[in-house]
């Protein structure tokens, strides 16, 4: 076991293994690998770039006193360290790209305090458990991810912005949603460190680099009859419009607001006897007490419903959740049947304009199938485009790129697992002093940010002052 399963380290697995005691460890190369692996392959860049890209060992901590003795031992030999959740990121934030220890940290999942507007869980607590306790007094996440039967708490931190809840209740990184966090660091000594306020920002989503995130505490709202709604228009402007007309209304709640291609609903094989062929889509979630009010609107704005159902209702239907057909899992419905189809992740203008929408489709061509997601962003509803591609060339895809930016549509990266990419594009150097602070070695998932080897040789105090005024 002494080798090294990434082919990239020179360390002594089998006695850093045994350094390790009594924490559990995986050492079996093909569990190894799997455990190397998130959603990247998503992405056909990310896939070629990614794919040989494996840990050394796994390390599987029950405690906080489990977890400080793997960043303590790591510390000691210098190892690279990957935090690993459920798995579910998209851009490659839980594989080790320079080998190393992996943590997995789904055995630290206790929910620790329900109370009243929040719930307090360690990292590795699964999300649809949360939300199954939170329903029992009364309560449900303000933000959850559509992969909540996978996801973690802690990873949905380190890596997610957005997701069911958006719509009404912002993006997580507002005021108020994330309300606490506890991270510790990488040290001869590992200290847990509290995060409160506007300071979870320094931690939340930077994707585990400067920081092994251990609790969280999050906003909670109370729990409403949501009825999973599927309404079809006859053309794309008209679903995206009315869209728009229910994440503005003042008299319909909404936990989601989501607009599909009808192409793109061809690949939605477990709906093919509920929505109607060939139309486009509008998936949303509404409180029962609003369904004859969302008639009217659906009604209105020219579509037909097609489906509305209660949870209950849906579990004898045999149908998965509705949000199983909005964000990131309407692009696992297509690559679960086709693998040459990926994703961009585009902004939209603001206010939302379906007139600018309809112009850019025929621009865009037959390869890129919309999908819109709407939600609240500094107080106004916006738009972020998740289209189905169809991948053929690096050269197409960038050019599908540059014909959304040069309409007014700004890109970012879905296909780049540096922590600048994506929605950031710059470097947050509020993260990368943290780092300096919590991971003083540049152990933790360092390969992941383009700008911490320009400044990893400065104090903290002197990263925080390239911080733009």
């Amino acid at each position: 076991m002494s080798d090294s399963i990434s082919g990239k380290t020179s360390l002594d697995w089998e006695a850093f293994a045994k350094d390790l005691a009594p924490v559990e460890t995986i050492s079996e190369p093909v569990l190894v690998k799997k455990r190397s692996r998130d959603f990247f392959w998503y992405s056909p860049i990310l896939n070629a770039q990614l794919r040989r890209s494996f840990g050394d060992l796994v390390a599987v901590p029950k405690t906080t006193e489990d977890l400080a003795q793997c960043l303590r031992v790591a510390f000691e030999h210098d190892a690279p360290i990957t935090i690993r959740g459920g798995g579910t990121g998209n851009y490659g934030q839980a594989v080790p790209m320079e080998g190393g220890l992996i943590i997995e940290t789904t055995r630290m999942n206790r929910i620790l305090e329900i109370g009243e507007g929040y719930v307090t869980a360690q990292a590795g607590a699964n999300i649809e458990e949360i939300n199954k306790a939170l329903h029992l007094q009364g309560w449900e996440l303000a933000i959850f991810p559509s992969t909540q039967d996978i996801a973690t708490i802690g990873g949905f931190i380190a890596g997610g912005s957005s997701g069911i809840g958006s719509v009404a209740n912002g993006m997580l990184r507002d005021a108020g949603n994330i309300l606490s966090l506890k991270a510790m660091s990488v040290s001869d000594t590992p200290t847990e460190n509290l995060f409160e306020g506007e300071a979870v920002n320094h931690i939340h989503h930077a994707w585990g680099l400067n920081g092994v995130i251990t609790e969280v505490t999050l906003r909670t709202v109370p729990h409403r009859n949501w009825i999973g709604c599927m309404a079809t228009f006859d053309t794309y402007a008209q679903a995206y419009q009315a869209g728009y007309a229910l994440a503005l209304s003042d008299n319909i709640g909404r936990k989601l607001v989501s607009t599909v291609d009808a192409r793109i609903c061809a690949y939605f094989p477990r709906l093919a006897d509920h929505i109607r062929p060939e139309k486009h889509l509008m998936t949303s979630l509404v409180p029962a007490e609003d369904i004859d009010a969302y008639r009217a609107l659906i009604k209105e704005q020219g579509g037909s419903i097609d489906l509305t159902m209660s949870e209950d209702e849906r579990k004898e239907m045999g149908l998965p959740h509705v949000f199983e057909f909005a964000y990131n899992h309407t692009t696992l419905q297509v690559l679960k049947a086709d693998r040459s189809a990926t994703y961009l992740q585009v902004g939209c203008p603001t206010p939302p304009d379906a007139k600018a929408i309809k112009a850019l489709r025929p621009k865009l061509g037959d390869d890129v199938w919309q999908h819109h997601e709407f939600a609240l962003l500094d107080g106004e509803i916006v738009t972020f485009d998740l289209p189905i591609v169809w991948y053929t060339t690096t050269e197409r895809l960038r050019k599908i790129e540059a014909t959304y930016t040069e309409n007014g549509f700004p890109v970012y990266d879905a296909h780049i697992c540096m922590v600048e990419g994506g929605g950031l594009k710059n470097a947050d150097y509020r993260h990368l002093a943290w780092k300096k602070r919590m991971d003083p070695k540049g152990l933790l998932n360092a390969p992941k940010s383009r700008e911490w080897p320009n400044v990893k040789h400065l104090s903290p105090e002197d990263i925080e002052a390239l911080i733009p005024s």
